[in-house]
């Protein structure tokens, strides 16, 4: 396939083991920088980023949520916030939120990376906000582990299109 942005949708699996390699800030960064491209409305770019690879803040996160283990064995996290103060529509600006989170995802798997974007964490959100030592005034949309994945041979299954597709409406040509 010689269209690399659906060919990335395509190969793109949610990674929940990895390697012991560390992952290079640049790396985090330009997954960060992919996920700020998104969409939003107004441009409002309602997103903000915690950039994690320490052990200890790991491990305090990873007790937060039952899948503490793919957070522990994961070299990198990034935290996902909305900016209470830059909302400007709550419905859009967190439609624009998962949309900055695929970007990162795809962006993560164009850097020869893995991740999975975890969202039970959402369940304490508020003890996040106090370990990561950030206020209320940003909340948790996602904590995404990156790493160098364990395995890349995973597979996937979709269901059929049509089975997808409610009805088409065409223009008569």
């Amino acid at each position: 396939m010689t269209k690399p942005v659906l060919k990335a949708i395509y190969k793109r699996r949610s990674v929940r083991e990895f390697n012991n390699e560390s992952v290079k800030i640049e790396d985090l960064r330009e997954i960060v920088k992919a996920g700020s491209w998104a969409p939003s409305g107004l441009n409002n770019q309602p997103w903000r980023f915690v950039l994690i690879t320490d052990t200890e803040t790991k491990s305090q996160l990873a007790d937060q949520t039952r899948y503490g283990h793919v957070i522990r064995g994961a070299p990198a996290l990034i935290a996902v916030f909305l900016a209470i103060e830059d909302i400007y529509n709550e419905v859009k600006d967190h439609q624009a939120t998962g949309a900055c989170i695929q970007n990162m995802l795809l962006a993560a798997e164009e850097l020869g990376l893995g991740a999975v974007w975890l969202g039970e964490i959402l369940n304490r959100k508020d003890q996040v906000n106090r370990i990561i030592e950030v206020g209320d005034d940003y909340d948790l949309m996602a904590i995404v582990a990156v790493g160098h994945p364990v395995d890349r041979s995973r597979g996937s299954k979709r269901k059929e299109l049509n089975s997808l597709i409610i009805k088409e409406i065409l223009e008569d040509s």
